[in-house]
């Protein structure tokens, strides 16, 4: 069974799904009735983080110019234009196995492609979740949907993997910033 998530909220993956080794995690929204006379793209990324919070080199961070890790623990199933259609909109596929020791924080976000120039933002945006399925069974772990009215906002954290007393558990984040990609590069250390 699911576990649904509240803002803050967290979970065992590892207790939800003994001996859990593939993960999918679904992100997905449906934009509002407003014209703003452009396409909305919203855009799924990870980035892959060590004790310091940062990156250990920019091939870490995972998006769709970058859709594997070096490790191939991380792949990104590729950029969805219009997040039409219903559930998941763009999937990132984990094998925790693989996830080298020296990442700590598998940080979750979506940004909106151009949302500065195109006069978008997350308050446009309806619907919206991520969720983690056991990939080698597709049972949901555990759903998380935002809730809040990010009016400005042009990125959110939606969630976190993380690493805990040999556990692997994810945390539902819902932060929302007005940086765009940009602001999450700087946050974890990738170079623009």
């Amino acid at each position: 069974m699911s576990v649904s998530l509240s803002k803050g909220g967290r979970v065992s993956l590892s207790k939800e799904a003994p001996g859990l080794k593939n993960i999918k995690i679904g992100l997905g929204w449906d934009t509002n009735a407003t014209d703003t006379g452009a396409e909305f793209d919203l855009d799924a990324s990870m980035f892959m983080v060590g004790e310091d919070g940062k990156v250990t080199a920019d091939s870490d961070f995972i998006f769709f110019n970058n859709l594997k890790s070096a490790d191939g623990s991380v792949v990104h199933e590729g950029d969805n234009l219009t997040g039409e259609g219903e559930g998941d909109d763009e999937v990132i596929n984990v094998d925790l196995s693989k996830v080298d020791a020296k990442y700590q924080t598998l940080a979750l976000t979506v940004t909106i492609d151009s949302a500065e120039a195109k006069g978008q933002n997350f308050g446009q945006v309806n619907n919206s979740f991520i969720r983690v399925i056991n990939a080698d069974d597709g049972k949901e772990l555990a759903k998380f949907e935002l809730d809040e009215d990010y009016s400005s906002e042009t990125a959110i954290l939606f969630g976190t993997l993380y690493r805990k007393s040999g556990e692997w558990r994810f945390k539902a984040e819902g932060s929302g910033f007005n940086s765009g990609l940009k602001g999450f590069c700087d946050t974890y250390g990738v170079s623009a």
